[in-house]
């Protein structure tokens, strides 16, 4: 870092690895109220990840860290995903969660954690989280990046653009093209 601050210029039409710094910078730039109220779990995995990263916090640009809240109703799953640019440590504020990671040896190291205690995704490994309780759950989630990115397994697979060939799909998974076209509609 050459400097005290980047405040990211969201309106800059420069692209670059990174975001282009704003000529002043001011309080605003440095907060957010995005993590203060339970998100809307009223979707089909019945969790919802709300982010505090650099889109939201302008601020956060170039200093290497960001934050999410993320609230699960009753049987709601923060589903099998990866961070491509950041570890993430999860601290649980209410509720219990069944959380696991898979290492590249396709070992799964998986646990039950309950309020007050943290649990830890390395970097790049697919990872979940599920409340199997009868009370909502929520955690705050840190990550080692200002944007760690998010790339579910199920989307990037059956929901890319352009598609994956359906026959490979099919062979990798070893079910049918039919089973492939019935996955891709449940996952709009």
């Amino acid at each position: 870092m050459l400097q005290d601050l980047c405040v990211v210029d969201l309106a800059s039409a420069v692209k670059v690895n990174g975001f282009v710094c704003k000529a002043k910078a001011n309080a605003t730039d440095f907060t957010t109220v995005a993590l203060k109220l339970p998100g809307n779990t009223n979707n089909k995995f019945r969790a919802l990840v709300t982010p505090a990263n650099v889109m939201q916090v302008p601020g956060l640009n170039t200093l290497g860290v960001s934050m999410a809240r993320i609230d699960y109703a009753p049987g709601g799953l923060n589903p099998p995903h990866t961070h491509p640019r950041a570890t993430e440590m999860i601290f649980v504020l209410e509720g219990q969660l069944d959380v696991g990671f898979i290492t590249t040896a396709n070992v799964l190291i998986a646990t039950t954690i309950k309020k007050g205690e943290v649990f830890v995704f390395p970097r790049g490994l697919l990872h979940f989280q599920m409340n199997n309780g009868n009370s909502p759950a929520a955690v705050i989630a840190g990550f080692n990046s200002q944007f760690p990115g998010t790339q579910q397994a199920a989307a990037a697979l059956f929901n890319a653009t352009p598609p994956v060939p359906d026959d490979v799909l099919a062979k990798a998974f070893q079910i049918g093209v039919v089973d492939v076209q019935k996955i891709k509609m449940n996952l709009k």
